[in-house]
């Protein structure tokens, strides 16, 4: 008979806008026995979920899941990097980026039978003067919302959304250099992203065509635009046909720096902070094991509108 793997649930009840009182039932009611033995933990505080997976580790456990959003991922993700623990995700956040290029369905009974027949691969993960991010990092518009969102009592899209609509009314583009080992160039942008995944959440595909298994990086480069153009800026974003703009530049590299006039804001994984003005984003090959669909090849399948409207309906974003 053979042996059955040891999982750890690290639930995270503050991220996202759902409620998580019934995960433990789901999971004691549809996680397959015969292959786990599982333990059920929830975080206390900031960083609690990196102490409590790197225990995990210590202790030999095979899969750690992460029950959260992005930030819940990140906070696990950089515990269980280079160490042969593999992460899993059942997705209970605000954008759920990372889940979403996976393909793990945001219901949890669902993501829990996509554990079940899960198989453990080798992902890529990024740097961000040294702080690893396993969806996406960036600087200009994005990093601004994300700090006022991060700082606002609501959650979810449409909260983003109105955020999004009161900085744009404000935000000046700032003038960046970026360097990658094949070019060096000046640019003014609106928002430079730095993609693992193809998303950074709520099916918004900053990098369509970003591949989480091939040791590079996406590098999203938007010029700024007009105000009349919004609408087209917005379908491209939520099409998965962002590339197709003409205010899009597009790089893939092993790694990129960025100088910027000023120390400022940046975000990885949604989470954001204040860094120094130059910065190195950088690929770490096949650092992380992740459960994963049996035969996928580490890009993203893009959700098209009706299955993205549903997701509003029904509530999963």
């Amino acid at each position: 008979m053979k042996k059955k793997k040891s999982i750890l649930f690290l639930i995270n009840p503050k991220s996202g806008v759902q409620t998580k009182k019934k995960i433990p039932e789901n999971i004691e009611k549809y996680l397959d026995k015969n292959k786990f033995d599982f333990s059920i933990e929830h975080t206390q505080y900031a960083r609690h979920a990196t102490e409590l997976a790197k225990k995990a580790v210590e202790r030999g456990v095979d899969v750690v899941v992460a029950v959260g959003g992005d930030g819940t991922i990140n906070e696990v993700g950089s515990a269980l990097a280079h160490t042969d623990t593999a992460l899993g995700v059942i997705p209970c956040g605000s954008g759920n980026g990372f889940a979403r290029h996976l393909g793990i369905p945001l219901n949890a009974q669902k993501a829990i039978e996509f554990i079940n027949k899960a198989e453990v691969q080798s992902i890529d993960y990024g740097k961000l003067n040294g702080r690893p991010f396993f969806c996406a990092c960036g600087v200009g518009f994005d990093a601004l919302v994300s700090n006022h969102f991060a700082k606002g009592s609501r959650r979810g899209m449409f909260s983003y959304i109105q955020k999004t609509l009161t900085d744009w009314v404000t935000y000046k583009p700032e003038e960046y250099e970026i360097e990658t080992p094949h070019v060096k160039k000046n640019f003014k942008a609106f928002v430079i992203a730095c993609g693992n995944a193809a998303q950074y959440g709520n099916n918004a595909y900053i990098a369509p065509y970003a591949s989480m298994r091939d040791g590079l990086l996406t590098v999203s480069i938007l010029s700024p635009f007009l105000p009349i153009e919004v609408p087209e800026i917005v379908t491209l974003l939520f099409t998965s046909k962002f590339k197709e703009s003409r205010h899009m530049t597009t790089l893939a590299s092993e790694w990129v720096k960025i100088k910027r006039k000023e120390a400022g804001p940046v975000h990885y994984d949604g989470e954001p902070c204040e860094m120094e003005k130059d910065l190195l984003i950088e690929i770490v090959p096949s650092g992380l094991k992740v459960l994963a669909s049996q035969g996928w090849d580490g890009t993203c399948v893009p959700m098209p509108l009706y299955r993205q409207f549903y997701d509003v309906i029904a509530g999963n974003v």
